[in-house]
């Protein structure tokens, strides 16, 4: 299966209500293209919602270092680290995506935001 796959049927399992498949395919799916933003985001959302915190930040690191100028990438690692009890970094991370909201960038265009500062 390949990770387009894989993803999809992620997709299917969380419709059905069944989070832990839908997290380790989701998983898989990253595993097999590290590039893949939808899955990760998909994948710290599973996290958030498995009550994983640790590993929702994690996953959302990555989509935010991947996609930094878009707003959804953002408000799920402000997400992640409210549920992880960092609220100083949700609340930036927050920021972050209200500074998008509004039409900004907090990146440059084709630049990934580095992950040491997420």
């Amino acid at each position: 299966m390949n990770y387009e796959e894989l993803y999809d049927e992620a997709n299917g399992e969380v419709a059905v209500g069944n989070l832990e498949q839908a997290t380790t395919l989701y998983r898989q799916s990253v595993e097999l293209n590290p590039g893949f933003i939808d899955g990760w985001q998909s994948l710290a959302m599973a996290y958030i919602k498995t009550n994983r915190p640790k590993e929702a930040v994690e996953a959302a690191k990555m989509a935010a270092h991947l996609d930094p100028n878009t707003q959804v990438t953002w408000t799920t690692l402000s997400l992640a680290y409210n549920k992880d009890g960092n609220i100083e970094k949700a609340e930036m991370a927050g920021a972050k995506a209200k500074v998008i909201s509004w039409g900004g960038k907090v990146a440059q265009d084709g630049e990934h935001f580095p992950l040491a500062e997420l």
